[in-house]
């Protein structure tokens, strides 16, 4: 379990960005963060996986204080974070990178697994060197096929649906539920991502609105005037 205690995040003198959130995160559930832009959301999974540094507050996962871990630290106690633009190597292939997401050296139905779950054939992809030659839908989900390869304890996904235009939602869905085994969370505006999500996070000016259900959340989401926030513009 995640368990999140007074955090709060400011750039500067009264410009809180977070302000005293509490959570707690159960083991194999969807949770979605969502909320309008500015709300925090980003800066809160970013805290969770170390990126950035909370001004107060704590972090446990499975009881372990992690408050002053780095980001390796995390990553080895089981914390995993695909960004929204993702990050790239160039000069590494991709069946290194599948082979060091998972801490081991993968056999081809392994890499096959992996990438077949996003879309992409092993043997169009797994001997491609990360660089500009491969567009951001296709850097996205190899991204996504490391997550799967890192079977890690929890998933950290921050708007997953971003570059994935060419790609059916109910894909991206199918990886969610092919991580059923962790705790999987979720920054997203996405309808269909919050309909998968076991609870809602709705964050609003650095604070949490509501938590629930999304017949709880719905009428809050329906009644702010961002439809981004109800993905009605994506």
């Amino acid at each position: 379990m995640l368990e999140i205690k007074k955090l709060s995040y400011s750039v500067k003198e009264n410009n809180d960005i977070l302000k005293d959130i509490n959570l707690k995160f159960e083991d194999e559930k969807i949770y979605v963060i969502t909320g309008p832009n500015g709300s925090g959301k980003s800066t809160l999974v970013k805290i969770i996986m170390g990126i950035l540094k909370q001004t107060s507050g704590e972090i446990f996962f499975d009881n372990e204080d992690l408050t002053a871990l780095t980001i390796d630290e995390r990553a080895r106690k089981g914390i995993s974070y695909a960004f929204q633009q993702p990050v790239t190597f160039k000069g590494i292939k991709v069946r290194e990178l599948l082979d060091l997401a998972s801490g081991e050296k993968n056999k081809l139905n392994n890499h096959c697994d992996f990438l077949s779950t996003v879309g992409l054939c092993a043997k169009d992809y797994l001997d491609r060197p990360i660089d500009d030659k491969l567009s951001g839908g296709e850097l996205k989900r190899i991204e996504l096929a490391m997550a799967i390869a890192r079977n890690a304890k929890l998933n950290i996904f921050d708007e997953p649906e971003a570059g994935i235009d060419l790609w059916s939602f109910d894909n991206l869905i199918k990886i969610f539920s092919s991580l059923k085994n962790a705790t999987n969370i979720i920054v997203s505006h996405q309808k269909k991502i919050l309909e998968i999500a076991d609870e809602i996070i709705l964050l609003k000016n650095g604070e949490i609105l509501a938590q629930g259900k999304l017949n709880d959340i719905a009428p809050m989401l329906e009644n702010d005037k961002c439809g981004r926030l109800r993905g009605e513009n994506e």
